[in-house]
């Protein structure tokens, strides 16, 4: 099975859909050449205070740059992007909500071996979820070209539906090969490492990944962006960021407070919290269980726990 790479005109539910089936896609060139060049401008100086890393896994040849969100004035627009929103909003969409999970520039550097081959998911305590529940949806967008030589991400498409913990060498998966300015998304259960680098330049890529809002977030958004710009931040981003109530009441403050009017209390009556839609989204997700039992000819629970009779095929 090859990569899919998707025009840059794609909808965020074709890309939910190559992901369900495939566990990675790349869409070619949806950043020009000018947007990355801004981009790494603006990171640059914070990539070079940035040391390498202390253990071979993330690469002692590797630097991981994060706090993009305080920052980069940019990457808070390019976390926002819409395709990127849209592919999250339905890649995710079994649960209530989802949040960012971390910002980093990663630059692996000449010489670097590859990376052992894992699920981002595993950050989880290696928690085994159930095949076919999603808990991420990630996103590299390549600031420089990604090679066979430069250490391009290698995949292997379609293990998104394997089992868990499973053992894999470089010769199992294939180069995310793409163009300076395109984006490898993946999910959290496809099996993956960074290639090794055997060119004389960095291979650098800016991660986003999004995952459901029950979950705890790798990067702690809420002391790796300072509350004063944090206040400056636009409503939806603060949202993302996990200024809002996960699921049904996770992460409220003191008396059942939105997060949001400790952040932004000038506008916390124009933001409707998410309790409000709380009934509607839980029979929501109750009717597409019943729908998803029928068709797998199950029984499903309805509200009150009783048993429904699916269709016996």
């Amino acid at each position: 099975m090859e990569i899919c790479h998707l025009p840059n005109t794609i909808t965020g539910q074709q890309v939910a859909d190559t992901l369900n089936r495939d566990g990675v896609a790349i869409v070619d060139d949806l950043l020009s050449v000018v947007q990355v060049d801004e981009l790494m401008a603006e990171l640059r100086p914070w990539m070079e205070k940035t040391k390498p890393c202390a253990d071979s896994f993330n690469g002692l040849n590797t630097r991981r740059t994060g706090a993009l969100i305080a920052r980069s004035p940019l990457c808070r627009k390019l976390v926002m992007h819409p395709l990127a929103i849209d592919t999250a909003c339905r890649f995710l969409a079994h649960a209530t909500s989802y949040q960012l999970h971390l910002t980093q520039v990663i630059s692996v550097g000449p010489g670097e071996p590859s990376q052992p081959i894992h699920r981002d998911q595993w950050a989880f305590d290696l928690f085994s979820f159930p095949k076919g529940y999603e808990v991420q949806f990630n996103t590299i967008w390549a600031m420089t070209d990604f090679t066979d030589e430069n250490g391009a991400t290698r995949v292997i498409p379609g293990s998104n539906r394997f089992d868990d913990r499973l053992q894999f060498t470089q010769s199992d998966t294939l180069p995310a090969e793409m163009s300076k300015g395109s984006v490898l998304c993946y999910t959290g259960s496809v099996y993956h490492g960074a290639g090794a680098n055997r060119s004389t330049k960095p291979r650098i890529g800016l991660q986003f990944i999004y995952n459901l809002s029950w979950l705890r977030q790798e990067e702690n958004q809420y002391l790796a962006c300072p509350l004063d710009i944090a206040r400056t931040l636009p409503v939806e981003l603060l949202r993302l960021m996990g200024y809002a109530r996960g699921a049904f009441s996770l992460g409220y403050v003191g008396d059942l407070t939105d997060p949001l009017e400790i952040v932004r209390p000038e506008i916390a009556n124009e933001a409707p919290g998410e309790l409000e839609n709380t009934t509607e989204l839980l029979k929501t997700r109750v009717d597409r269980e019943r729908e998803n039992a029928r068709q797998k000819g199950l029984q499903a629970v309805d509200l009150e726990g009783a048993q429904v009779q699916g269709d016996k095929r």
